[in-house]
């Protein structure tokens, strides 16, 4: 299985990355190959001041060997290996009316030391960041993401669109960091779902990522937009690093295990502010875009 999905995440990185570039017409992706001293490494691809993509990057890594105490303790577990291979993107557009994306689709094993697998599951989701809020653009990724989900369960998406709400919360700020989309997480082999019907499912979801955000980078790609709209852009930036050097586990994860610090802080944009006591006007877009991230919503039926 391993074998297998790090084949498809290579494939899916190749897809992703031209059809990136052949929207951004001028930037292109720079490509750094890395190893990592205890096992394994991975492919950089890091995007910067495209005519569309400020930054951006679509990063594969596969990496082993022993497991660091602080994650044996993590994961309740006693001396072993693990492996880890995954496709991680964060895409930050230089326009304020386009959303900034992230997704993720990784799978996971854990060895005991006659190296025979002991655990092992999949896990991933895709989910949306706006800085002006278009509901349609909201629908349109929920129903992508959806109608993904519906091809192997109809549960999936309720239940996995609830989850990202939990998991993408920036509890300090009592806030959303974005709009969401679809996370999961510990898929594992059970008496419903194979391994194989895993897989089956994350690779769906990962084919998806670009009918699910292409359509709007091309629609909002040109709108106009002043120094204020720029301004708003880069305090809801600051919101969005909050998040990630403070909440996200795959984070935690990558440092804590030794992982290339360049990759994976590339998800960090590259222009932002933190104002002091920031508040947008009463009645203004800014404004109706905070009280969506108050709440989590429900964008298709």
């Amino acid at each position: 299985m391993k074998n297998k999905f790090y084949q498809y995440i290579q494939q899916l990185q190749d897809t992703i990355t031209s059809k990136l570039e052949e929207i951004d017409g001028k930037a292109t992706f720079q490509q750094d190959l890395w190893e990592r001293p205890e096992g394994g490494g991975g492919r950089t691809r890091v995007i910067e001041n495209g005519d569309v993509f400020e930054k951006g990057g679509v990063n594969i890594s596969a990496v082993h060997g022993p497991l660091p105490p602080t994650m044996q303790a993590y994961f309740k577990v006693e001396d072993c290996n693990f492996f880890a291979c995954g496709l991680s993107l964060v895409l930050h557009p230089k326009n304020p009316m386009v959303p900034t994306v992230h997704a993720n689709w990784r799978y996971f094993e854990m060895y005991n030391k006659q190296g025979e697998i002991i655990d092992s599951w999949f896990g991933g989701g895709q989910d949306l960041t706006p800085y002006y809020l278009f509901e349609e653009d909201a629908k349109h990724f929920h129903q992508t993401c959806k109608t993904a989900c519906n091809k192997h369960d109809a549960n999936f998406y309720p239940d996995f669109k609830k989850k990202c709400d939990e998991y993408f919360w920036n509890a300090h700020r009592n806030e959303a960091r974005g709009i969401g989309g679809l996370f999961f997480d510990y898929c594992k082999a059970s008496e419903e779902k194979s391994m194989e019907d895993w897989y089956n499912f994350v690779t769906e979801v990962g084919n998806s990522f670009l009918e699910a955000y292409v359509p709007i980078v091309e629609k909002r790609k040109k709108l106009p937009y002043s120094k204020a709209n720029r301004n708003w852009q880069e305090i809801r930036r600051g919101r969005y690093v909050e998040f990630n050097l403070v909440h996200d586990k795959g984070t935690l994860f990558g440092l804590k295990t030794n992982g290339r610090i360049e990759s994976i802080l590339m998800s960090l944009p590259p222009h932002v502010q933190w104002v002091y006591n920031h508040h947008p006007e009463q009645g203004s877009e800014e404004e109706k875009l905070i009280k969506v991230l108050e709440t989590p919503k429900e964008w298709v039926g």
